[in-house]
């Protein structure tokens, strides 16, 4: 399956290749809150040997915890299209409102949820973690995605 994106401005364009579906999560952190300037964050969680990105981007160094993190964005209208780090290098977390069915997002958990906004209800029946879920805790979430028949994108 191939899946595409892009910037505002069209410059930035990608693809994702992945066997199956791409599983979105929401991030309910402080960090993720702050950086968008939203009450969360969406994220796909890709390999990067699956990421085709093309156009000019720029870059944004940090580092935070003992990891070091780059945040890509689009040279020109400075969308920011993906995250990598270097606890998980072979992974891109791909700012998941730039892809072109955006609108068909259904995060399959979330996570931080002790951080979230109050105002915002949560659905029932998807799973939801105080803090980041493990790489098992995850997994799970995405299995249980798979049996309620919530394919992804």
């Amino acid at each position: 399956m191939c899946t595409t994106g892009e910037c505002e401005c069209g410059e930035i364009g990608y693809s994702v290749t992945e066997d199956g579906p791409i599983h979105v999560y929401a991030c309910h952190c402080l960090n993720c809150q702050t950086r968008s300037g939203s009450a969360f964050g969406e994220h796909a969680l890709v390999a990067a040997s699956d990421f085709d990105c093309k156009g000019e981007t720029v870059t944004h160094d940090r580092h935070c915890d003992g990891i070091d993190f780059q945040e890509v964005f689009c040279a020109n209208c400075r969308t920011r299209i993906f995250n990598r780090n270097s606890a998980m290098p072979d992974m891109i977390f791909l700012r998941a409102g730039t892809l072109n069915d955006s609108q068909r997002l259904n995060p399959i958990a979330h996570i931080w949820t002790k951080r979230k906004q109050l105002w915002l209800l949560l659905p029932d029946g998807i799973p939801q973690f105080d803090e980041s879920p493990t790489p098992e805790e995850f997994g799970q979430a995405v299995q249980a995605a798979l049996r309620r028949g919530s394919d992804g994108i």
